[in-house]
């Protein structure tokens, strides 16, 4: 039987076995490997970098924050409860950690499990297999790094090599934490950190978010607009997101349930949203608001220069007593079939050949990529594809995404990589496995002498690096 004890993380892991392919990918990677991170899209926290505190638990890091970790122990029984979920502080985070690490064997084959020994042995030094065994001198190792400033959040954002990092925010949020790094004394190469907001006004925009009414008089207090009218409310909307822009915000994220956009007039509209606000809109009511609301943001984008990104596609909370639980966003979040060819069509008709205008659409839905999404960013000068996302950003759903669009979008008609994570430590992990994978792809082409090597150079690096900060104007 082999033994627990080995090197966590091969130098070539995931290049193909083939060894003239396996050779180009290695040339490639090497181009690259080095470029600094730009993560666009995620879910980290400003306040981390802001208060620059150490990180408190191995278990408070990686377990808690990270759907993809509980998520996988909850499908096999072990309760949110024990796992101390949703709560501020953790009571036993030793406890927690030796169920994680006990259970670790689930995580064999995933994306998770790639991210997690990453992080272990390039971070920590860690050459152990995690297991029950080796449970507490994981634990004692981590928390003992913790708590030197080599891990506090501004070190390691200095030793990932990031030079952007975007967080998502409510347009409710005051960004004070944004603006406490700005007026830091922190400088990272002479200059101040790039930790962005990303503008994501799902608690405003639909009637089904918990709290939507009250979320509309909180947003009129903030911005001292009559957030009861249709005019009103969008005035407020384009108040808050000029507050972003000046925090260095380049973006908006839309979380809705489907693609679908509308075009209805100014009176259309006013009527809609005051049955909407009242709260008597039914469930197409509710559907036409939302889609309608797409369109008006992608009018603001057009006027504002902020880029737009569109994450349809999940039916979110499905598991009902988690949502009542513990509330939003804990894992229960599940893909289904989209839509994009007819629900983007009052969007593009209005939009979609506006130049300056950068629309990012994301999937969960795997079978629209050579049917609809290539297509469509194949053509429309405003569209651009996101990467894979979610349950798709795995070895396998990337190199699925690059064979799929490729031949019809071309790699310029996509927009890199993002690793919209809560995990900040997983960061480099996935930025890595998105490298190797793209260069995999790329070291296939050469070797089928469909791109010369040279070409495939400039490809990754576009891809790693370029292609992100053009997308998202940074």
């Amino acid at each position: 039987m082999p033994t627990e004890a080995m090197n966590l993380i091969d130098d070539d892991r995931l290049f193909p076995p083939n060894p003239v392919t396996r050779g180009i990918a290695r040339r490639l990677y090497e181009e690259i490997r080095g470029l600094p991170l730009i993560s666009p899209h995620g879910h980290t926290q400003a306040g981390w970098f802001a208060r620059n505190e150490p990180f408190p638990d191995p278990a408070k890091l990686f377990v808690q924050p990270d759907h993809y970790i509980y998520r996988m122990l909850y499908s096999q029984g072990i309760s949110l409860e024990d796992l101390e979920i949703g709560v501020e502080e953790l009571k036993d985070p030793r406890r927690v950690w030796r169920i994680f690490a006990e259970h670790y064997y689930l995580f064999r084959g995933t994306p998770t499990r790639m991210w997690l020994d990453y992080a272990f042995h390039e971070l920590f030094g860690l050459d152990e297999r995690l297991s029950g065994g080796t449970a507490d001198l994981y634990f004692d190792v981590i928390s003992e790094r913790l708590g030197t400033g080599e891990f506090l959040p501004r070190a390691l954002y200095e030793r990932f090599g990031l030079e952007v990092l975007a967080t998502t925010d409510s347009p409710l949020d005051s960004l004070a934490d944004h603006q406490a790094i700005r007026e830091s004394a922190w400088k990272v190469r002479g200059a101040t950190p790039r930790i962005l907001p990303t503008f994501r006004p799902d608690s405003v925009v639909d009637p089904d978010f918990g709290g939507f009414q009250e979320n509309l008089e909180r947003l009129g207090e903030v911005t001292g607009e009559n957030t009861a009218t249709w005019t009103g409310y969008l005035k407020a909307l384009a108040l808050r997101r000029e507050r972003f822009k000046a925090q260095g915000c380049t973006a908006t994220d839309h979380g809705h349930p489907t693609a679908k956009t509308a075009h209805l007039s100014l009176d259309e509209a006013s009527r809609l949203f005051d049955k909407v606000v009242a709260g008597r809109g039914d469930a197409a009511q509710k559907e036409l608001f939302r889609a309608q609301m797409l369109t008006e943001m992608a009018r603001m984008s057009v006027e504002d220069g902020l880029t737009m990104q569109l994450h349809p596609g999940s039916y979110r909370n499905h598991n009902r007593k988690v949502y009542e639980r513990y509330g939003r966003d804990v894992g229960a979040d599940i893909p289904m079939a989209t839509e994009y060819v007819r629900s983007l069509q009052p969007l593009l008709d209005l939009y979609g050949n506006e130049k300056q205008f950068t629309m990012i659409l994301f999937t969960l839905d795997e079978t629209t990529y050579s049917r609809e999404l290539a297509p469509l960013a194949g053509h429309y000068p405003c569209l651009r594809l996101g990467p894979p996302w979610w349950f798709n950003d795995s070895p396998e759903g990337m190199l699925r995404f690059r064979e799929q669009v490729t031949e019809t979008a071309g790699f310029y008609n996509t927009v890199g990589f993002n690793d919209d994570t809560r995990a900040f430590l997983s960061i480099p992990a996935r930025h890595d496995v998105a490298r190797r994978i793209d260069c995999v792809w790329l070291a296939r082409l050469v070797a089928e002498h469909r791109l010369d090597e040279d070409e495939a150079v400039a490809v990754a690096r576009d891809l790693a690096y370029n292609l992100v900060k053009k997308a998202y104007r940074l």
